[in-house]
């Protein structure tokens, strides 16, 4: 630790992060020995974590991320989109098709930005807040391709009429990315589609994985 840092909100950060990363918590043993600290320590960083709802520990006294990170997540959501938004409009006009960006919100698929092109006559109505099954659309399948994948490229799904009649669309998962799961697509009026969007799609996935690394 430097001395412009704090070692206590450092492992603080951490607890939180370890929780994170498991489904089934961790016991104040097993964060101790995870991060090298004793277990008065530990117990300390949990009291003030649960008081503040980001921990909670269940009846067996094991630690898991609490319901105040959910809260706190809310608030990536524009911080995500702003850092999007200049790859979508380079898509959304490149392509001719309106262009967005999904996160995953609960088991559900949750479009937090769309951009729509300014030159086309016609294109498809997509609203932001916009949601929809994870397994439906080619949003939430690139989004579960994604899961679990030790991936370098984005991976790509095309689907149509999933969400909506006689429209079809493609969508590329942001690869990399530590917290957010997501994908960068398109919509568009059309049976299928064309082979350059999907490259496109993946191009424009990576800008936005890169921006917000």
């Amino acid at each position: 630790m430097t001395a412009e840092t704090s070692q206590t909100l450092d492992r603080g950060l951490r607890v939180l992060k370890l929780l994170a990363d498991t489904d089934h918590g961790l016991t104040v043993t097993e964060l101790s020995a995870k991060l090298g600290v004793n277990r008065t320590v530990v117990y300390r960083l949990l009291t003030t974590l649960e008081q503040h709802a980001l921990v909670r520990r269940d009846l067996g006294g094991r630690a898991r991320v609490g319901l105040g990170v959910l809260r706190l997540g809310r608030q990536v959501h524009p911080l995500v989109r702003e850092v999007a938004m200049p790859a979508l409009r380079s898509l959304a006009e490149d392509i001719g098709a309106t262009a967005h960006l999904t996160l995953v919100d609960g088991t559900e698929a949750l479009a937090v930005a769309v951009v729509e092109p300014s030159w086309t006559d016609y294109h498809v109505a997509y609203r932001t807040g916009f949601r929809h099954a994870l397994d439906r659309g080619a949003a939430g399948k690139a989004i579960l391709a994604a899961r679990g994948a030790l991936l370098t490229e984005p991976p790509c799904a095309l689907t149509h009429g999933e969400l909506e009649t006689g429209a079809s669309g493609a969508a590329a998962a942001l690869v990399g990315v530590s917290g957010i799961e997501g994908s960068v697509g398109v919509v568009m009026l059309a049976d299928s589609v064309p082979e350059r969007v999907g490259a496109r799609v993946v191009d424009a996935a990576r800008e936005v994985a890169d921006a917000l690394r």
